[in-house]
């Protein structure tokens, strides 16, 4: 039995149930060169981030809410690039079979979050929480509460799975205990996390 067995599963999407390395960093980077911003600094920001909020720490001047549907539209000409996650199918045909409640929690809009899940060929979560739906992005801990109360659950009932610094952040602050897969940061990144793993089928342990 896992540690985390019975908790309410709340995912994070890119870089944990789906691959779209990609798409997100061609995307920004088009967006970086219409606008003459730094791409490197950009992409430095990004990991974990709503458009807009990267837009108001990038890019002040401009208007974060027309910005975010510009660098969507970059992102979703680039959705055939989208795959899941190795293990991802696995992990999640092993909670449905247990009945175990999930949901995704993510920093893309609802727009780009549907379309990657489809991409990618994994199950439509029953909640899912996007950037559409939350005042405040990751690391604040808004996402991840809101989560926990469309489920139905009390946060300490939860555990997040993570990719990032600030998604990692995120969990914490809400309360939850995190699981951060080290598949687009290096560990010493979320090494602040509950548990830190190198892949799905190592999440699949701890969960049940």
């Amino acid at each position: 039995m896992g540690e985390f067995d019975g908790a309410t599963v709340l995912f994070d999407l890119d870089g944990v149930l789906v691959d779209s390395g990609t798409a997100v960093r061609e995307g920004l980077l088009a967006w970086a060169r219409e606008r003459d911003l730094d791409p490197a600094r950009v992409l430095g920001h990004s990991h974990g981030r709503t458009n807009a909020g990267l837009v108001a720490l990038v890019a002040p001047h401009l208007d974060p809410e027309a910005e975010d549907l510009v660098i969507e539209g970059h992102e979703a000409a680039l959705g055939d690039t989208v795959r899941a996650m190795p293990g991802a199918h696995e992990l999640l045909a092993a909670l449905r079979g247990r009945g175990r409640p999930w949901a995704v929690v993510t920093s893309g809009s609802h727009r780009i979050a549907t379309a990657r899940i489809a991409a990618a060929g994994l199950p439509l979560p029953g909640v899912l929480v996007t950037a559409d739906d939350v005042g405040e992005g990751k690391p604040h801990p808004e996402p991840y509460l809101l989560g926990a109360e469309r489920m139905g659950a009390a946060p300490s009932a939860c555990v997040v799975v993570e990719d990032s610094p600030g998604g990692v952040h995120a969990g914490l602050a809400a309360g939850m205990p995190v699981v951060a897969v080290a598949s687009t940061t290096a560990r010493e990144h979320v090494a602040h996390a509950t548990a830190v793993v190198d892949d799905l089928t190592a999440v699949a342990d701890l969960l049940m």
